[in-house]
């Protein structure tokens, strides 16, 4: 396991534990993007249950790869999934806020793949 892994996984789940507590606390620019997505507002605890799971995968990861590496390849899965969402709803102008979280997924990934 390379010093990279480890730090980039560390900075994957800490982003993937803020972008979930975002969903959490339900702030209103969210909201107002999941409308424009077409998405119902009840969906944003699930949403944040998925992104949080995937950080403690992570996490856990480091002690038990096997858990790792699917937790990397499930949040890589959600945020080209919450791309296709913004692409389908022509929100070009949000493609900026889940690129850098699947990003550090598919460091992570990739990282894990390589050591």
């Amino acid at each position: 396991m390379s010093t990279a892994y480890v730090i980039v996984t560390i900075v994957a789940a800490a982003a993937m534990l803020i972008a979930s507590g975002v969903d959490v606390f339900r702030a209103q620019w969210v909201r107002d993007n999941m409308k424009r997505y077409g998405l119902p507002e009840w969906t944003l605890y699930p949403l944040a249950v998925i992104k949080a799971a995937g950080a403690l995968g992570l996490l856990v990861g480091l002690a038990i790869p096997a858990l790792g590496l699917a937790a990397a390849i499930c949040l890589v899965l959600y945020f080209i999934g919450a791309i296709i969402t913004i692409v389908r709803a022509r929100g070009y102008g949000d493609l900026v806020y889940p690129t850098p979280y699947l990003v550090l997924a598919a460091a992570s990934l990739g990282l894990f793949v390589a050591s």
